[in-house]
């Protein structure tokens, strides 16, 4: 028999025959295993944003974004053979140091780091470091030396989550300060890395840094699944990400449904291929939320300014809306708005019972922010001091006048 109209009355009865359950095997295609978690049940979901003063009290976090530029011009003066430098020298590099000011206004704001002093010639500004200031140089020097292993896998790991592992050096250069890297570390690339890194150039003439590896890596939810015993490194094996709830915060029955429903949807490890996945489905958003995850326990301070994070989606395969993933899992990821910036911190990180390992750099930033701190301490000593003087010599002043009338 021929059907030549396709919507004849006899093809609706041959399809709605094939629907009932003795033919269901005729109608129902064949579909990979993964099909049935991609479906879309409440991807939209909107969290009310609560402030939590634990995690916007975290000074090595917020001191961060101001730490950076110090750090670059201690190391422009401990660099020097003398170990000191003109103003000069400085003066012209605020741009590419990140300096937000004036760099010696800047260089004044922090005494207990920089100390002033005038020169040999024409009376000009000559800084050196402090001596608290040079002993935190030297032991992070000795941090550089002794974990130079460990800042190579960091990038290693870096590189392995991109797309096709391979990543341009600018980005590479973005994440330096994150992931704790020495500046000179990719200006000595070749003495710093090992055999399996290698130079590429890509299409549009940029040069990129390629890992060549086969070894499978986990990520730190997968190694802390294996020590609890929950997980077994079998395909398409669910991981609950570990959940932090800040304190009054709840939410509605429905998202709370949603996120049980999310959290028994199989891992997809951000170092493993996802062409296969729906970017629509909640498995999709699961492996974003895993590469966040990931991502954020390479750095120094578990942390990052949303924005320099936003500039990663092209070459992390990530959605348009990546920063909803911040939004919609406020159980994992604090937003801060500290600072007048938006910083992105791992929850994780900062609980007692956090399984991620702490960054070898960690201590001894938390050193330089206390010197910021006390910077401040003494720069408020100084103007109490320059306002008693002022205040002596105005009655002096007026004693002398008395005195001259009489």
């Amino acid at each position: 028999m021929f059907i030549t109209n396709p919507t004849s009355k006899t093809l609706k009865k041959l399809i709605s025959s094939c629907k009932k359950p003795n033919f269901f095997f005729l109608y129902q295609p064949l579909n990979p295993p993964y099909t049935r978690t991609q479906k879309s049940h409440y991807v939209d979901v909107y969290m009310k944003w609560k402030k939590d003063s634990y995690y916007d009290s975290i000074e090595h976090i917020h001191g961060s974004i101001q730490l950076k530029p110090i750090v670059s011009l201690k190391n422009c003066i401990a660099e020097d053979p003398n170990g000191c430098i003109p103003i000069s020298q400085v003066s012209k590099k605020g741009l590419q140091l990140g300096v937000p000011m004036k760099v010696a206004s800047f260089l004044r704001q922090y005494p207990a780091i920089f100390e002033e002093y005038t020169g040999p010639q024409y009376n000009l500004p000559w800084f050196r470091l402090t001596p608290e200031a040079i002993e935190i140089d030297k032991e992070e020097k000795g941090v550089f030396e002794e974990c130079r292993d460990d800042f190579k896998d960091r990038l290693k790991r870096l590189i392995l989550m991109s797309n096709g592992k391979v990543l341009p050096l600018k980005i590479i250069q973005g994440m330096q300060w994150y992931l704790g890297l020495p500046e000179d570390f990719l200006r000595c690339l070749e003495m710093n890395l090992d055999g399996s890194f290698r130079f590429v150039e890509m299409e549009d003439g940029l040069k990129c840094l390629t890992v060549e590896s086969e070894e499978k890596v986990l990520s730190v939810v997968q190694r802390n699944a294996i020590k609890r015993g929950v997980y077994f490194e079998e395909p398409m094996e669910a991981i609950e990400f570990p959940l932090f709830p800040s304190k009054g915060l709840r939410l509605r029955r429905k998202i709370e449904g949603w996120l049980k429903e999310f959290q028994k949807l199989p891992y997809i490890s951000p170092y493993e291929d996802y062409s296969h996945l729906d970017p629509n489905s909640d498995i999709a958003e699961k492996r974003v939320v895993g590469f966040l995850h990931e991502l954020l326990s390479l750095f120094v301070e578990h942390s990052a300014e949303r924005r320099k994070l936003l500039c990663l989606k092209k070459y992390f395969g990530l959605p348009q809306k990546v920063h909803k993933a911040f939004e919609r899992h406020p159980h994992m990821f604090y937003l801060s708005l500290r600072n007048k910036t938006c910083t992105a911190i791992l929850k994780e990180a900062y609980s007692e019972t956090s399984a991620i390992e702490k960054h070898p750099l960690l201590s001894v930033r938390k050193k330089y922010i206390r010197l910021m701190q006390d910077s401040k301490q003494i720069l408020k000593n100084r103007r109490s001091s320059n306002r008693f003087i002022k205040r002596e010599n105005w009655n002096l002043g007026l004693d002398l006048d008395a005195a001259s009338e009489d």
